[in-house]
């Protein structure tokens, strides 16, 4: 069953292939108009700013907070009745320091604020703190999925997989368009069908 959504499209994976198509030319107007510059550093409102802009084509609950619990295979995320709390207690932790940074990533993680597209929005909004307190950014061209994936899904015990994993993959290319759109690639997450590059959504109009 396809999640509920503006496009009153019914079958999961021709909704997995439009929505990956419209977040993606989002995600370029995102970077080419330097909308981002917009939406503040390190905060839970700059990563509700982001869902909302990537994903307001395709879910009625893009940018918002979820009311329902939500797990991935074995493990549950912040359950609702803490979810505000969680993120308010993000909010306040350190991002000085590349540990600091990817440890806040983790909790936002756990948290996972949305009913869809976590990943994609917090992978972005990772970035944009790692670029403004180390001037670097994480090529994910050079990140392993399911490594990526395994990191993760361990990281609420022990973080040290992930923090070694994304460290080996940093570059200061904070700039490069390409760089920036791997991290929004939907194939992190989905698998089975065919996946949009870069040069085929800057041909292709919403």
């Amino acid at each position: 069953m396809a999640l509920e959504n503006k496009l009153g499209i019914i079958n999961s994976e021709k909704l997995a292939q439009e929505e990956e198509r419209r977040t993606k030319k989002r995600a370029l107007e995102l970077f080419d108009k330097e909308i981002l510059r917009n939406f503040g550093l390190g905060t839970s409102s700059e990563l509700i700013k982001i869902h909302k802009y990537l994903f307001q084509d395709v879910y009625g609950f893009a940018g918002k907070i979820r009311n329902e619990n939500i797990s991935k295979g074995n493990f549950r995320f912040a359950p609702v009745m803490y979810l505000k709390e969680a993120l308010k207690n993000i909010d306040k932790m350190p991002q000085k320091t590349y540990d600091e940074i990817i440890e806040k990533y983790v909790e936002m993680n756990v948290a996972h604020p949305f009913r869809e597209g976590n990943g994609r929005s917090t992978r972005i909004w990772l970035d944009r703190i790692l670029m403004k307190e180390l001037k670097q950014v994480v090529d994910w061209s050079k990140v392993d999925k399911n490594d990526y994936l395994l990191a993760m899904e361990r990281s609420p015990i022990k973080d040290t997989e992930i923090k070694v994993l994304l460290k080996s993959a940093l570059t200061d290319k904070i700039n490069d368009r390409t760089v920036y759109m791997k991290g929004i690639d939907a194939s992190y997450y989905y698998e089975g069908y065919y996946t949009y590059t870069l040069e085929e959504i800057d041909k292709n109009e919403i």
